[in-house]
């Protein structure tokens, strides 16, 4: 397998860079970035106090550490929140009011523009975003019915957790992070006049093959460019170690996929690999779930180049992974007729570069043209930003079957 340069991908992999607005003004205060956050790792809860009144609670659970909540039931699920019980520093996180989370809708902050509140209706509990100069509420997330105690909010439609971002280091603050088509697909709503941040506009791929590609990637949030000089270094070769942090940051995106990485680790994944090197914990989780694999010598040779093929390769054990998790078959379906390559003959990789064609044209040729596929060449950054989204959307547009 092949992955060179310092390249910020996925531990550094942050969403489009915007800004927030003030109530009284269009100009920027400070500009955010988010990071996708494994959804199975924090729950929005409903927190009594009172008489019958509710407030927000949100937890983060660390992964490998001790246990912050249980859930019970369903309808609405009653959440008993463990950390209460202990002292849960290094165990989990949690926020409490406005400074903790916000609202951001397509990469927007409306932290400045809405609270976030909880509201009783209809025998069940709301949260919704309330303007703060009038307007209307946009619903985030419902217990989808009415207990005693700590409930926990289902999220609508559209929205899913991820975290404040700043120049590539990520913040505790929590964010409700919407996408804007998928909200008003369902029925929701959105701010008056709200229009999706911009996407980054790079200096380096206005005549990339890869250019639409690359923006939808950067705005999933698994690669990101450089923010120093507004590039995106198309033509730059990954790493070993950035494959693994793109994949999995990518696999995050995935509804029903479950990937909890350590924010750190003691022990080593592979001897050239260290356990507070920044890669270590990914490296950690994809090998202990046969995405990645090291040599026979016992190293994993992290700021190697990868190469086409072994993109590929790791794309189609990502892809399986995802499918598994969802409850389906780890069989990938051929989406169109697999491509005859004319240079992958003979090639270890030869059959599942056939596959992966078929696979929403995962493996295509060299810059979208001819028929070559140039199995042993340097995966390009630009490449293995188009062909990591096409894995994403395949896996996302398959319905999920059954296990046998």
């Amino acid at each position: 397998m092949k992955l060179t340069l310092p390249i910020r991908l996925a531990t550094l992999a942050t969403l489009a860079l915007t800004s927030i607005f003030p109530l009284d003004s269009a100009k920027s205060a400070v500009s955010f970035d988010e990071r996708v956050m494994d959804q199975s790792q924090v729950i929005a809860v409903a927190r009594p106090y009172g008489n019958n009144k509710y407030d927000l609670l949100v937890i983060e659970q660390i992964p490998g550490k001790k246990q912050c909540w249980s859930e019970s039931g369903a309808n609405p699920v009653v959440v008993e929140p463990l950390l209460l019980k202990f002292d849960f520093t290094g165990h989990c996180r949690r926020a409490t009011d406005s400074n903790g989370y916000s609202i951001r809708i397509d990469g927007r902050d409306y932290g400045l523009n809405y609270l976030l509140s909880v509201v009783p209706r209809n025998s069940e509990l709301f949260l919704v975003g309330t303007p703060r100069t009038g307007g209307s509420e946009i619903v985030v997330a419902r217990t989808r019915g009415l207990s005693q105690g700590f409930l926990k909010f289902v999220l609508e439609p559209g929205w899913q957790f991820s975290k404040r971002a700043f120049d590539g280091k990520e913040l505790g603050h929590f964010y409700f992070s919407g996408n804007g088509e998928a909200i008003v697909a369902a029925g929701g709503s959105l701010p008056p006049n709200h229009t999706p941040a911009p996407a980054i506009a790079f200096t380096d791929i206005g005549n990339d093959i890869y250019k639409a590609e690359i923006e939808q990637a950067v705005a999933k949030g698994f690669i990101a460019g450089f923010k120093e000089d507004s590039t995106f270094r198309p033509e730059v070769a990954l790493t070993r170690e950035q494959l693994v942090s793109m994949i999995v940051d990518a696999l995050k995106t995935v509804p029903e996929t479950k990937v909890s990485v350590a924010d750190r680790i003691s022990e080593n994944p592979y001897t050239d690999v260290d356990g507070s090197r920044w890669s270590a914990a990914k490296i950690q989780w994809a090998k202990k779930n046969q995405i990645v694999s090291g040599y026979p010598d016992g190293t994993f040779k992290p700021t190697k180049e990868v190469t086409r093929a072994e993109l590929v390769a790791v794309l189609q054990k990502a892809a399986k992974y995802a499918q598994t998790q969802r409850g389906s078959s780890a069989q990938l379906p051929a989406k169109e007729t697999p491509k005859t390559f004319s240079d992958t003959a003979g090639h270890w990789a030869e059959t599942l570069v056939s596959q992966m064609s078929a696979y929403c044209q995962v493996a295509s040729p060299v810059n979208e043209k001819g028929t070559a596929f140039a199995p042993n060449a340097p995966a390009f950054r630009n490449y293995a930003a188009a062909a990591t989204l096409r894995m994403l959307n395949c896996v996302n547009s398959n319905p999920q079957q059954p296990t046998n």
